[in-house]
């Protein structure tokens, strides 16, 4: 099966990346400080789909996001060569933008697709590691060639194909997810995922599509996004752990860009004692 890999993020751009952990919105960091941090991120997980080399390395940012500054952040990856392409949303709701994602991809199963399956990640998640990608790629590829998944099949799609449905996902907080992955011949669209009146959070969307439509389902290793100064607290300790384990465990990837930020800026994790 020919996976493709799409981080999909905005363009840094201060003041309107990664804004609810700024002082302007309660949070601790400047407009400045929150575009190099999310700089910092970006970078570690492209280079952490490099190095999970599990299919093609696309990367998906907003449409109207400056494609020049782009590529001069995608220049300090461990090696830039080795994406196979950037290319922009169509704007919309964020729904409307992860299903363009995936579609550039997969094509709705046709013959022109780019690759047989997609698996998207989102740029904030700083403590993801290749395992976790390694995980989900073989959990999809595994559930695509049971029998279910088989019969699942959306197979007109794909002529004389084999390839059998399958969903993958790894959760955040909140009750969102960090890390989706389908087939080509998955009967699944984004729509309501993320945004829908009736106060369903996102994974529990993925979850009721999967058991309507019978879609095999696989689950990994959790990787918690950044988008609240909270997150970013907890955040901190994580990949300083993740820092001291590389000493002793090589297949741990260290977010070094993002400690590097951290570093820059100063910034380390608290708690406070309880009052007595």
């Amino acid at each position: 099966m020919r996976n493709a890999v799409v981080v999909f993020t905005k363009v840094p751009k201060a003041g309107e990346t990664k804004t609810r952990l700024t002082t302007n919105r309660g949070g601790v960091l400047t407009p400045e400080e929150a575009m190099i941090f999310y700089e910092g991120c970006v970078l570690d997980v492209i280079n952490v789909c490099l190095t999970a080399n599990i299919g093609e390395i696309y990367v998906c940012y907003n449409h109207d996001g400056d494609r020049d500054y782009l590529e001069h952040l995608l220049s300090k990856s461990s090696d830039r060569s080795m994406i196979k392409e950037v290319y922009a949303d169509q704007g919309g709701n964020f729904d409307q933008c992860m299903q363009y994602a995936a579609d550039y991809i997969l094509q709705k199963g046709g013959v022109d697709r780019l690759a047989d399956s997609v698996m998207i990640v989102g740029g904030d998640l700083p403590s993801l590691q290749p395992s976790i990608l390694q995980d989900a790629a073989r959990k999809m590829e595994y559930l695509a060639a049971t029998a279910v998944g088989q019969k699942v099949a959306q197979k007109s799609a794909v002529p004389a194909a084999d390839i059998g449905a399958a969903l993958v996902e790894g959760a955040c907080q909140e009750g969102g997810f960090s890390l989706i992955a389908y087939t080509c011949t998955t009967p699944f669209g984004f729509d309501r995922v993320f945004y829908n009146m009736d106060g369903i959070t996102a994974l529990d969307m993925l979850v009721m599509k999967a058991v309507q439509e019978e879609i095999p389902f696989g689950v990994v290793e959790a990787a918690p996004d950044v988008d609240i100064p909270v997150d970013l607290a907890s955040m901190i300790p994580v990949i300083r752990a993740l820092e001291l384990a590389a000493r002793y465990e090589k297949s741990i990837q260290v977010p070094v860009n993002t400690l590097a930020v951290l570093t820059q800026i100063g910034l380390e994790s608290s708690a406070l004692p309880p009052n007595r």
